[in-house]
Order: C-alpha cells, then sequence, then structure tokens
C-alpha cells in the first residue's frame, strides 16, 4: 500500500471513530509505529486530524474555519467524483456556466474540458487552471479576479463587480456545509457574496455537496436550500436528510459511488 493510500484509511477511521491509537494501525496495516507517526503528522500539517499521545483525533473546526484546497481534495474523493460525473451531463456545447470555488467543482471542471464552445466563469484559480491547461481555442473561461483565499479561490468586490454584468445558463455551486436552518454555507464571508452574486447572474443553480456537508453549518449562509434547481449529492446521505431535501429542493439526484 503507498503512503498517500494508507493515509486516505487512517484518515477514515478517524473520521468514522472519532480517534486512532498507533499500535492499532501499525499492526492493521503491517507497518512501523514510526511510518504510522509519520502518516498522522503528514495529516495534521494539512489540518485533518490533529495528534494527540498515542494516537490522533478528529478536528473539530468552527464555522469560520476554511480548509485549504489540498486538505479538502482529499476527503470524499470516490463520492466527488461520482457526483462530477453526474454534473457533467447536464452540460452542453455553446452553454454559458459558472463553476464556483471547491474540489467538487475542480473535479467537474476535468470532464467539461472536451465540451466544445463552452463559456466558463469561475472565481476558482484550480478551476481555471483545468480549462487553461487543456487549451481548446473554441472555449472562452474568465477569471472573476479578486483577493485570494485560503481555498483558492477569489472574493471580494472586483469578483462581485465582474459577475454582475454576466447572463449565465447554468451555476454550479460547492459548498462547504447544508443545512435546513442555514441552507447553503460558506466559512468565508466574503466568499459568500461571490457566491450570491453567481446565483443570481445563472438562470439554473446546480447545487454540488456530498454527505459529509449535511449537518455542517459555515459562518456565512449563501441561500436556502429550496433556491436550488438541483442538489446532486451521493448515497451516504442519511434517510432522513434525503426526505427533506426531496420535499424542499425540486430535483434531489442521489449518485452511487464505484
Amino acid at each position: 500500500m503507498l503512503a498517500q493510500q494508507r493515509q486516505a484509511a487512517i484518515l477514515d477511521r478517524v473520521r468514522a471513530t472519532g480517534g486512532v491509537r498507533v499500535t492499532e494501525l501499525a499492526a492493521e496495516f503491517s507497518v512501523s509505529d514510526m511510518t504510522i507517526r509519520r502518516d498522522l503528522e503528514a495529516l495534521a500539517e494539512r489540518g485533518l486530524l490533529a495528534k494527540v499521545h498515542g494516537g490522533a483525533t478528529t478536528v473539530a473546526p468552527g464555522s469560520a474555519h476554511e480548509p485549504g484546497f489540498t486538505a479538502k481534495s482529499v476527503r470524499e474523493r470516490g463520492e466527488k467524483t461520482a457526483i462530477a460525473m453526474r454534473a457533467a451531463a447536464l452540460v452542453s456545447p455553446g452553454d454559458a456556466i459558472a463553476l464556483s470555488a471547491g474540489t467538487t467543482t475542480a473535479e467537474l471542471a476535468q470532464r467539461l474540458v472536451d465540451v466544445p464552445a463552452l463559456t466558463v466563469v469561475t472565481n476558482s484559480i484550480p478551476v481555471a487552471d483545468v480549462f487553461y491547461r487543456a487549451g481548446r481555442a473554441d472555449q472562452t473561461v474568465v477569471l472573476t479576479g479578486g483577493t485570494r483565499t485560503p481555498s483558492d479561490a477569489l472574493v471580494g468586490p472586483v469578483a462581485v463587480a465582474a459577475i454582475g454584468t454576466l447572463h449565465l445558463d447554468m451555476l454550479f455551486l460547492g459548498v462547504h456545509g447544508m443545512s435546513e436552518r442555514a441552507g447553503y454555507t460558506t466559512p468565508n464571508l466574503m466568499e459568500a457574496d461571490v457566491n450570491r452574486a453567481l446565483v443570481e447572474a445563472a438562470e439554473r443553480l446546480v447545487v454540488l455537496a456530498d454527505h459529509t456537508k449535511w449537518g455542517t453549518v459555515g459562518i456565512s449562509s449563501i441561500v436556502p436550500l429550496s433556491r436550488a434547481h438541483v442538489l446532486i449529492t451521493d448515497d451516504g446521505l442519511d434517510e432522513g436528510a434525503r426526505e427533506l431535501l426531496s420535499e424542499t429542493v425540486p430535483e434531489l439526484v442521489v449518485v452511487n459511488p464505484q
């Protein structure tokens, strides 16, 4: 098992149980205690868990905590891939779309680089980079400008002003969390402003949110749950949440990660 695979498995265990012991992990993966400690240090440096004596525990961030793009990109990778594949099916050649910042939208970008005559507006540096690297002459990519956040989003009045002049067919919105009370949320106040501007510019709102986003509440609400036309999530979402969302969102799509 590669170190990256082992660390992903360790992170899954921490999230499922709330904590792990070095000795137990070493026995499970047939490696030394020192190897496991190095794995835990690597995960802790990315903000994915908290090291404690003899092991590690989950991190309990506040509503204003914003993990970096790299830290978020290793989470729920299978779920994000399945969500992105389903979302890509909604896009047609010649569409003018927006992709907000986020690791799921970056995954979606990878699946849109071959769509002809696409116009893409984004405030995400990683999303824009996907299209720039593809270099298709028939695609137009608009990066909003603005101030950079820890998650590589561009925010602030420059971004909001740029978006305010646009009219888009569809917005694919990645979110930090969602709940019945707070709606779709983000831990960054200025990013919420940009996201709301994107919502207003688009005819149709498609929210991309894996099951771990349910019950997570960032400091700033973007829009209520009912504002989305489509919500794409995965089958890890519990039945109670599915029932509530199916009654609130016009179209709830639940994908099955492979």
